[in-house]
């Protein structure tokens, strides 16, 4: 069973391994999406879990009208941004310092060897953050997820027009937040 139909067909007749398939086919693709979205990696990992649970339970609605991942990633989309309008406060690493009296440990390696790397995905993260969530969400499903203008547009339940408009404002703005915070680098760096 390949084709996502049969295997929806199936978890409508009550396999329920059918839709095991279709969570291993799509949790990294939807998992990575949603990673630019939220602000870590631990949200992304509850929002896209609890998408899958929210289209399990709602999978006698889905028509095939579009592609299920399609359908699948306008639930996760909805998700994250309750989940960010509800977001708990973040911790910083001062505060761990007061609470703990230690700091926190980089256990993946020395940081000489990822910095650059690391240094630029913050600087992208920052500023993807900076975007409201109109302009941020319509970057994220083009650059990042790869998904076309039609299942942008359907997605967001918007027309087409308006997401060509709302892509390039955003590439615009993130052009412009990218290039204030290099600028500022430049500025504390002389």
């Amino acid at each position: 069973m390949n084709d996502d139909a049969q295997l929806i067909d199936a978890t409508l007749a009550g396999e329920s391994a059918a839709f095991g398939t279709l969570v291993t086919r799509y949790q990294d693709r939807l998992y990575h999406a949603l990673r630019h979205l939220m602000d870590s990696a631990e949200d992304a990992r509850d929002v896209a879990q609890d998408a899958f649970v929210q289209a399990f339970m709602k999978l006698d609605s889905f028509h095939g009208r579009s592609a299920f991942y399609t359908w699948l990633y306008r639930i996760a989309f909805n998700q994250a941004m309750s989940h960010r309008r509800r977001k708990r406060p973040t911790t910083s690493v001062d505060q761990i310092k007061d609470t703990t009296g230690s700091e926190p440990i980089d256990v993946d390696g020395s940081p000489d060897r990822h910095l650059m790397e690391q240094e630029n995905v913050a600087q992208v993260r920052a500023a993807l953050a900076r975007l409201s969530d109109e302009h941020r969400s319509v970057l994220v499903l083009r650059e990042l997820d790869g998904q076309d203008y039609e299942s942008i547009a359907e997605i967001l339940e918007l027309p087409i027009g308006t997401v060509r408009s709302r892509l390039h404002r955003a590439r615009m703005q993130l052009r412009d937040e990218l290039t204030k915070m290099l600028g500022q680098e430049i500025k504390e760096t002389s």
